[in-house]
């Protein structure tokens, strides 16, 4: 947890980079995410019509079948993968129990493909069924095996919350809470400096983004983002002295409170 731009989704990145564990998979809840969401998706209206198009022709169920982020996040591999389930806190009030029955268990199902395993297994005398379906990596498909998917290496799960719910009391035993600091003059700098090292700066400007800096810290922890921050000094870079007034910094500023009013 943290403040708006305090750095909670940039440490799933740092941990992906650091441990070279390929790249991050990202799913964004809204209100309306639910488990099966962040597990698979199974277009069963594209399979209806190619059904209709083409009734000679027997049909991959594969291709109709993508995991999402969770999903691919517990397919079989050599290392874990990072899985960052940004903003948890607004999410349906199920889904973290239905996310700690999954961590828990380490495997899920996909019933569509355990039904036509089931059909093909009858059919084909004992055969065990393998689907290639898509994944959360684009253009990289994963074999599943009669519908069921068993987590080899755990995935390393960073979830994101910017404290506007509370959740059940088991699901938070078993997390191993952080609250992001939010930065100061010097770590605003570094911040500034990797976004803007390309960009020759003139001693105005720098002082203006002391300025910029100064006036950003002096907001409450909960009225501020980052990004405000940076958007203010990329205007700064590209307007004249006249244009940047201090209205204008005013507003690029302003408290992420509706309560903070020009």
């Amino acid at each position: 947890s943290g403040n708006p731009g305090s750095g909670k989704t940039s440490l799933a990145y740092a941990i992906a980079y650091e441990l070279k564990l390929g790249p991050v998979l990202n799913w964004a809840i809204t209100a309306r995410s639910t488990l099966q969401d962040g597990l698979y998706r199974y277009d069963a209206i594209a399979r209806l019509q190619d059904s209709q198009l083409y009734k000679n022709q027997l049909q991959d169920i594969g291709q109709y079948v993508t995991l999402g982020p969770v999903g691919t996040a517990f397919l079989p591999s050599l290392h874990p993968r990072v899985l960052l389930i940004d903003e948890i806190d607004k999410s349906d009030i199920n889904l973290p129990n239905d996310l700690l029955h999954l961590f828990e268990d380490g495997k899920y199902e996909i019933p569509e493909l355990v039904r036509w395993a089931d059909k093909s297994h009858t059919m084909d005398n004992n055969q065990q069924k393998s689907v290639k379906v898509r994944t959360e990596d684009i253009g990289i498909k994963a074999s599943i095996i009669r519908g069921r998917v068993d987590c080899s290496s755990f995935p390393i799960v960073i979830m994101t919350s910017n404290g506007e719910r509370d959740f059940p009391p088991a699901f938070v035993r078993r997390c191993l809470r952080i609250r992001m600091p939010d930065p100061d003059t010097t770590a605003l700098k570094t911040i500034i400096n990797a976004h803007f090292q390309d960009e020759e700066q003139s001693e105005n400007v720098k002082k203006t983004t002391e300025e910029l800096i100064e006036a950003f810290l002096e907001k409450e922890e909960q009225e501020r983002a980052n990004d405000q921050l940076l958007n203010a000094i990329y205007i700064r870079n590209n307007l004249s002295s006249e244009a940047f007034t201090d209205d204008l910094q005013a507003l690029l500023l302003k408290g992420l409170s509706t309560t903070d009013e020009l």
